[in-house]
This record gives structure tokens, sequence and C-alpha cells, in this order.
């Protein structure tokens, strides 16, 4: 059953700290100076991965495309919030298109895009 709606939304809030830093670059050699404050892009991005594989559209999502820009720099110690909005729906092909934005505790654009899902695989609330 395709059971979403134009305008469904999910949001999530996360404050990155120099650990998550040094976690992320353990995990991918990607080694920045300890002075710098800024947040990878990649950790952005998967928190749009974790409210699409597990709130909207849920469990079993399959990314088929994305797209980010990083107007503003996202800063180390700042509370983020990822948002993620259906726009368009293809029912008939099991696909969502999702508008994608972080923002920081001011409000500024840190982060945006949009992300193309097939939902297909899906699984229900009540199965």
């Amino acid at each position: 059953m395709f059971n979403f709606q134009l305008g469904q939304s999910a949001t999530l809030k996360r404050t990155f700290t120099a650990a998550d830093l040094a976690a992320y670059a353990t995990l991918t050699g990607a080694h920045q100076a300890a002075s710098q404050q800024i947040v990878p892009g990649p950790l952005l991005g998967g928190m749009f991965s974790n409210l699409l594989g597990t709130t909207l559209p849920g469990r079993g999502t399959n990314y088929l495309k994305q797209r980010l820009e990083f107007p503003k720099p996202a800063l180390l110690g700042q509370e983020l919030t990822a948002r993620v909005e259906i726009t368009r729906l293809r029912p008939e092909k099991f696909l969502v298109t999702l508008d994608t934005v972080c923002t920081n505790a001011a409000g500024e654009i840190v982060c945006r895009g949009a992300a193309l899902v097939l939902v297909k695989d899906v699984e229900l609330e009540n199965s």
C-alpha cells in the first residue's frame, strides 16, 4: 500500500561534537585540522539518511538519488535540525521525492537539497 502524502515531513535534531569528528576521521581517513570546527557534509547527509531510513518514508527505503549543497558551514557544538518533506509522489512507480533542509540554531540553512527514494519495500507500521 502506498500511504504517503504531499507535505508529510519529519525532523531530527543533533549536535555534533569533537568526538564525532574524530570518529568520522577514523572511519573515513578524512583527517582535518584539529582547529577546524566545521561539520563535514557527509555527516549532515547522514542526518537525512537517518530520517529517510527510520521515519519518513521508513525502514526499507531505497535511496536512488541525492543532491546536496552547503550554503553556510555547520559548526561543531551547534544544534542542527534536519528536515525532510515529501514534494512529489509517483505511486505507480513507488517513487517519492523529498526536499532536504538542515538549519543551525539561528535558523540559517547549512545544507539543502533533494532525495529520490524507492518505497516499494517500506515496512508498513502495522505489518
